[in-house]
């Protein structure tokens, strides 16, 4: 059973920067797609980051200020956020996406104050 498990949220004046973790655990044979989605209150899910077939792509909203990156011998995947501002506060998740289906994590709340 695929588990991912989301850290490093939390509350940060703007400007500031997390670190958000995503910590995985069981076997995915084939994936297609690793990233991180967002959604903040009244507002639908989008793409922040994500990495496919080697290129890594960013919402114009964070480009420049989100890094993606992995460490595959621990199965955890980053997002480092600088610069943070106040409409980035949202719940952000991270996502494996493989042929089959979407893995999901639970969530992590970042909050961001002016």
């Amino acid at each position: 059973q695929v588990q991912l498990v989301e850290s490093g949220g939390g509350l940060v004046q703007a400007g500031g920067s997390l670190r958000l973790s995503c910590a995985a655990s069981g076997s995915i044979f084939i994936i297609n797609r690793m990233g991180w989605y967002r959604q903040a209150p009244g507002k639908q899910r989008e793409l922040v980051a994500a990495v496919s077939s080697g290129s890594t792509n960013y919402a114009d909203s964070v480009k420049g200020r989100f890094t993606l990156s992995r460490d595959n011998a621990k199965n955890t995947m980053f997002l480092q956020m600088n610069s943070l501002k106040p409409e980035d506060t949202a719940i952000y998740y991270c996502n494996i996406g493989s042929p089959y289906r979407d893995y999901w994590g639970q969530g992590t709340q970042v909050t961001v104050s002016s």
